[in-house]
């Protein structure tokens, strides 16, 4: 069996790596989305920049994504959608309660989509909050609704 590596230990004047690239990259977008956030201000800007970061990923995350859009919308139609971490969020109350992982994005092999703890899925001791997605049928798409909807009861 082998042992785990842990990092390197940093010597004196070196910073050790706590963050991988990809999620340094993640938080500066989030300061930027909080930016622009404050000068769109309507949830129709909002939504336009949600379906403006969709349509610049690369396929297939680009067609799920628009998908999951639309079912998450005619699911749930009071969540607002933003940007969270440059990725399509949708919030109630000022609060993400999902979210959209594209595969792209953290270089894994399928996307997710993500509840955050705001979102009302509780049952029993434990539950699944992110789900791997590696296309979208119509019991996917029937599941995620119904999932949507829970969320927001």
């Amino acid at each position: 069996m082998k042992k785990n590596k842990r990092a390197p230990k940093a010597t004196a004047g070196e910073t050790p790596e706590v963050f991988t690239e990809e999620e340094r990259a993640a938080m500066r977008e989030l300061a930027r989305e909080r930016k622009a956030a404050s000068r769109r201000g309507s949830r129709a800007d909002e939504e336009r920049a949600v379906l403006e970061k969709i349509a610049g990923m690369p396929e297939p995350d680009r067609a799920m994504a628009m998908r999951l859009h639309a079912i998450i919308r005619a699911s749930a139609p009071a969540l607002a959608p933003r940007l969270w971490y440059g990725m399509p969020a949708y919030a109630w109350n000022g609060k993400v309660i999902c979210f959209f992982q594209p595969a792209h994005k953290f270089h894994t092999r399928y996307a997710r989509l993500g509840f955050t703890d705001a979102a009302h899925l509780d049952e029993g001791a434990m539950w699944p909050v992110a789900f791997a997605l590696k296309e979208l049928t119509a019991v996917e798409e029937e599941k995620i609704a119904a999932l949507v909807r829970k969320a927001v009861s």
